[in-house]
């Protein structure tokens, strides 16, 4: 279990802290979501969940971040990189840079493992064929759209089959069907029991995966609680957060005195 009690992290230099009171876990087999604002802490979440703060990017943390028993902090980077998984908004940030292939860059991490070369090519082939995009296999990464490149970032942590997998709005350059190609993946790793942090604006992704949703303010929790009970909180719109089309429909239909339940005949 990857676990955060009572987390409040300032980056260097900051006078007032970007996350306070943050208390979370990610059980395996388990999607959580986290919404708010722009500049609300969500990246930053991320960033002290997967260990990179404040150990890479300097500040300081309070709190207590465990993963599976063990202080995160106290752990090696090489073998936290092989539990847990992250993908940024910016696939640029993520990529090699070297590779000259897709394939490459996909199995750049399972080699780094050093797992044996069938192993690294079967996960390659798995994680390509997820995501529907063993036709780039060939292709250089360098010459590919943001939403494809963000596709080949996530197949490369795919391939490294970590226990848990962080998302900071992985579908944020995807089109409607690179988007659902991501939420498929997501549903299938969860069901074969992977835990996942995912940071979305787009609440109807959210709403088809996550049994459990966080929404931040200005770095804190002001609601968190079943995903269900947080998209229906009247409160959801005041921290910049649209609830999902089907909830929105529903109060659209309550207020022309339309029964929601024969939208859903209708769907």
């Amino acid at each position: 279990m990857l676990e955060l009690t009572e987390v409040e992290y300032r980056y260097l230099g900051a006078r007032t802290p970007a996350l306070r009171g943050i208390s979370l876990r990610l059980a395996p087999g388990e999607v959580v979501g986290l919404v708010g604002a722009s500049e609300s802490g969500k990246s930053t979440l991320c960033l002290v969940a997967a260990g990179l703060a404040p150990r890479f990017i300097g500040g300081t943390v309070r709190g207590t971040v465990m993963l599976d028993g063990q202080a995160l902090g106290t752990l090696p980077p090489g073998e936290i990189a092989g539990r847990i998984g992250i993908v940024f908004q910016d696939p640029s940030s993520s990529l090699t840079g070297i590779m000259s292939t897709v394939f490459e860059e996909v199995a750049f991490g399972p080699m780094n493992l050093g797992l044996a070369r069938e192993e690294v090519l079967a996960r390659t082939d798995e994680a390509l064929t997820a995501l529907r995009i063993e036709g780039l296999a060939a292709r250089d990464p360098d010459h590919l759209s943001g939403g494809r490149r963000q596709l080949v970032v996530l197949a490369g942590i795919l391939a490294l089959r970590p226990d848990y997998l962080l998302l900071d709005e992985p579908t944020s350059e995807l089109d409607p069907a690179g988007a659902r190609l991501v939420a498929d993946a997501i549903a299938r790793l969860a069901a074969a029991g992977g835990a996942i942090l995912i940071a979305e604006h787009k609440t109807d992704l959210l709403a088809r995966l996550c049994t459990r949703v966080i929404a931040l303010r200005a770095g804190q929790p002001a609601l968190d609680g079943a995903a269900d009970d947080v998209w229906h909180n009247p409160s959801l719109t005041d921290l910049g957060v649209d609830p999902p089309t089907r909830i929105r429909l529903a109060i659209l239909a309550r207020a022309a005195g339309v029964d929601p339940r024969r939208l859903e005949a209708v769907g």
